[in-house]
């Protein structure tokens, strides 16, 4: 299957921009960032929790734990988007149903454009793409390779029903100067009756060769979005594609 085929059914369950940044200003003035944002009427804190412990001379240990206000989430009244604008960065995210890179990106766009006119970022850091996979496979499920051509292996002394997993594989990308993280496992309970629900999320990222301009910023973008289509494709069969076409 070619790499960015629009399914009618996409198993998308969320899919992530995210741009990491030093930003400039202040957690308070970060809360601008949403004026006259009606759509985005939801307002959360976002914290960064960190811990410490002591020993002392006599073995003893203390510890202690600690949270600092980093930035600010805004819900949309529907739900179906979310924007992070923290002092480390943006992120925007839209939950199922997933409509199209071209809708996503441009409203992921138009607020970081809001972002960054506020927290006057020093520098990009980090920029990424993850998108969140449910396939609901119909059970009985006697070899996940029928559906994924990424999946565990068992040995053929162990018993060979597999009622739960959890699998991360790590990949060098030197095509974008970066890489990928796959995560897969089963969810319990399952979304739909007589199904086995299994999560494909892939993390594309770049670390190096950061953009300074903003077009070159959404030009690595899509980059990361070829290449996590070409994952996701990479990583199913026919038969798991019939799912969801």
């Amino acid at each position: 299957m070619t790499p960015g085929t629009r399914y009618p059914h996409a198993p998308i369950t969320e899919a992530v921009i995210d741009i990491q940044c030093r930003s400039a200003t202040s957690v308070e003035g970060l809360g601008d960032v949403n004026a006259g944002e009606t759509s985005y009427a939801t307002v959360e804190k976002i914290f960064a929790a960190m811990g410490q412990m002591t020993v002392g001379p006599d073995a003893s240990a203390v510890a202690t734990a600690s949270a600092e206000t980093i930035g600010f989430m805004f819900r949309s009244g529907d739900g179906m988007h979310i924007y992070q604008a923290r002092t480390n960065g943006f992120t925007f995210s839209r939950l199922a149903e997933y409509t199209s890179w071209e809708e996503v990106s441009a409203e992921a766009r138009r607020l970081w454009n809001k972002y960054r006119a506020v927290a006057t970022p020093t520098g990009i850091t980090r920029i990424a793409l993850r998108y969140v996979n449910r396939l609901d496979i119909p059970l009985p499920v006697k070899d996940f390779s029928r559906f994924l051509r990424t999946a565990p292996q068992l040995s053929t002394d162990l018993p060979q029903v597999l009622t739960s997993y959890f699998m991360q594989l790590q990949l060098p990308m030197p095509s974008i100067q970066g890489a990928c993280i796959i995560n897969q496992t089963i969810i319990e309970p399952p979304a739909k009756p007589d199904t086995v629900s299994v999560v494909l999320d892939i993390d594309v990222f770049r670390s190096a060769d950061l953009p300074k301009y903003e077009e070159q910023l959404w030009e690595q973008l899509q980059q990361l979005r070829h290449e996590k289509n070409r994952i996701f494709e990479a990583c199913l069969t026919d038969e798991a594609r019939r799912l969801f076409q």
